[in-house]
Parts: C-alpha cells; structure tokens; sequence
C-alpha cells in the first residue's frame, strides 16, 4: 500500500493540499507581466506550490516555459550562474535545437558536458577564468531567455541567500538585466521575512517595489482536516475525527510536519487509527529524531538553550520582554530577553509572526518544540 503523504515537494495534484487562492494569485501575476514575491516560513510549502503552478500551467496548455532554480546552497556569483545554466540545460536537454543555442550562449565559458554515474543523465559544467565572465555569462543566460520563442518564468528559490555573496552587489546587478526583460517573469521566494522584505521593500534597495507579494501562511485547519481523512480512507485506513484533530495540534497546521507525521502514522499503524494511535505514534516519531534534537544543545549557551525551553513551554509568546515571562523563566532582564530573542531569531531557532495586532514567537522546528515541552 502506498503512502499517499508525500514528502517530497513535486506531487500529483491529487495528493497537493488546497492553495487553491495562492495558486491562482501566481497564475494571474506571471501570465500577465509581472514578478512575484513569495514569503513564507521555512518548509510551508513554497516550493511544492511553485511546482503545482508549473503542473497547472500545462494542465491549462498556457504556452510557457518554466524554470525552477533552487540557490540554496549557492555561496558566491559563480555558483549562482552554474545553478541557474544547470536548471535551464536540465529542461531543454531533449530539445536539440533549443539546447545548441543555450550552449552557443555561453560557449565562450567552456561548457562541459558529463553523465551521471548512477542515472545516466547528461550534466553541464561551466569553467571560468575571472569575475568579468561569470556576469557576462550571466547577461548572456538573460538574453537566451529574452530571446527564446516562447515566454519564460523562473522562480527562484531561496533567493535572499543572494545576500550572502562577497565582493558584489547581487540585487543590482541581477535587477539591471531583469528590468529590461519582456519575455521572461520571474518569482522570488524566500523563507527569511527580514531579508525578503528589506530587498523588496526597502525603497533604498534595486528591488524596491518591483514585484507583486503573496504570502503563504497555513492552510486552513478544517481544509487540511478533510484532507488527511480523504487520503487515509481513500487509501484503505479510516482515522477516527479525535486522530485527526490531534495531528492539526500537533504539528499547529505547518505544511511539512503535518505531512511528515500523517506520512509516519500511515506506515506504522494498522486499518483504523485512534487517538491513542495517533499520539502513541507521534511521540515515536519525537524519539526517532532526539539524536537530531540534542545537536542543537551543542550550539547553544545554556541561557539561549533555557530561553528555547521556556518558548516551547509556553507554546508561543507575544511579550517576551514582560515582567510576568521574565520572571516565570528567570531570564533576567528585559534587556537580556531581546538580546536572546534576537540571536536565536539570526540562527533561524526562533519563528516570529506578525499580524496586524502582535508579534508572536514559536521555536521554528514544530517537532523540536515539541520536544522541549517534555524534556
């Protein structure tokens, strides 16, 4: 029996959990001219979502080509230009005639093709001699794109990790080349709200104002409730309504850890699931992972690990500076609070959400927190 939570972020529609208004705001932003800004916590779900818009623009037959380029782990301008050649080489590399132009565009950096090992599939490698040919690569990438005979979206993901590249300025000069663009949409996503919002907000940065936001927050609860009853007894198990509010709780209706213990009760319980299943399981899954949770003590100052504690504790806070939470945690002082909220904040320890009336602090890591709260 196959598991129908999947983990990863490329699913069948079937198995993709409503965004249905966040989906149609990305189709209507990119198939009308414009960019996107895609903000929104770590494993929310931003790039399963950029791939369901992808999937929908085919299911729509909507004349696009569409590129997904992943810059997590990019460190540096060179990196940036290979991930972003790779991603294009990976779409057209069946496409002869597209593929000869791309390789034509930036021939002059010496491409290398090579096949994997284990899959056989051909991958590209640029080579290049100084700073001056990574931007004209780049430019040259740009203009492939402008000139393609189709038109052209490209997310990228993670993009505030641009920030981190030494000895130039990323954001001006990607938005130089992006801004006389025609033919080509792009989406920025971006799991660091500080940042993102500093490079699109910011009327003193290049990319001040020049995309169109959607926020990706949680699915709604009763949403993802119907959801995770209709793939268990679509695929031969019933979980009893107590089951499923607990899962919702627990995980505080995150995409990923939602997924990720619906995933664990479907493979380690029998036909029907009951409370008692269902939390005898999610400790399990915490135990799994209390290697994992430890390392972070490692990391930590007694008083930053104590303040996590005290945070998991309460479940979230909105007053960390408080007289009522100082005390109840001996923190110390207002001024010691801030300073530990900012650093675990700065190490991505710490979640803060902001509405109109509040900010409120979580541990970033559901299953972590959840941890803490026992330990």
């Amino acid at each position: 029996m196959k598991n129908p939570f999947v983990l990863s972020p490329k699913v069948d529609k079937k198995l993709f959990c409503d965004r249905e208004s966040e989906l149609q705001d990305l189709l209507r932003i990119v198939t009308n001219g414009a960019n996107a800004t895609l903000i929104s916590p770590r494993r929310m779900g931003k790039t399963g979502l950029i791939y369901r818009l992808f999937d929908e623009i085919k299911e729509q037959k909507i004349d696009i080509d569409t590129f997904y380029v992943d810059i997590y782990a990019t460190q540096n301008t060179e990196d940036f230009v290979t991930v972003f050649a790779e991603a294009i080489f990976e779409a057209y590399q069946k496409k002869t005639p597209v593929l000869k132009k791309l390789l034509k565009a930036i021939g002059g950096m010496k491409p290398t093709l090579s096949f994997d090992k284990l899959t056989g599939s051909p991958e590209l490698s640029l080579t290049f001699n100084n700073d001056d040919e990574k931007l004209t690569t780049l430019k040259n990438i740009f203009d492939f794109l402008e000139n393609h005979d189709k038109p052209v979206i490209v997310a990228f993901d993670e993009f505030q990790q641009i920030r981190e590249y030494k000895g130039v300025y990323m954001e001006a000069v990607l938005r130089t080349h992006i801004q006389m663009l025609k033919n080509v949409n792009f989406i920025f996503c971006g799991s660091r709200r500080h940042i993102m919002i500093d490079m699109f907000i910011n009327a003193r940065k290049p990319f001040y104002c020049s995309t169109m936001p959607v926020n990706l927050g949680k699915i709604d609860a009763n949403k993802y409730s119907e959801f995770i009853n209709r793939l268990f007894t679509s695929n031969g198990k019933t979980i009893e309504p107590e089951a499923i509010n607990f899962i919702i709780d627990f995980t505080r209706c995150h995409t990923f850890y939602t997924q990720s213990l619906c995933n664990f009760i479907f493979q380690n319980s029998k036909r029907h699931i009951t409370l008692t299943d269902a939390r005898n399981l999610a400790a399990q899954l915490l135990s799994l992972n209390e290697t994992i949770f430890l390392q972070y003590r490692s990391l930590l100052t007694t008083q930053q690990w104590n303040f996590l504690k005290a945070i998991a504790k309460e479940g979230s806070i909105t007053q960390p500076m408080s007289g009522k939470f100082i005390s109840k945690y001996a923190i110390g002082t207002a001024a010691n609070s801030q300073r530990l909220l900012s650093s675990l904040i700065e190490k991505d320890l710490i979640l803060d959400e902001i509405s109109i009336n509040k900010s409120e602090y979580f541990v970033y890591d559901v299953f972590f927190s959840r941890w803490l709260e026992n330990n």
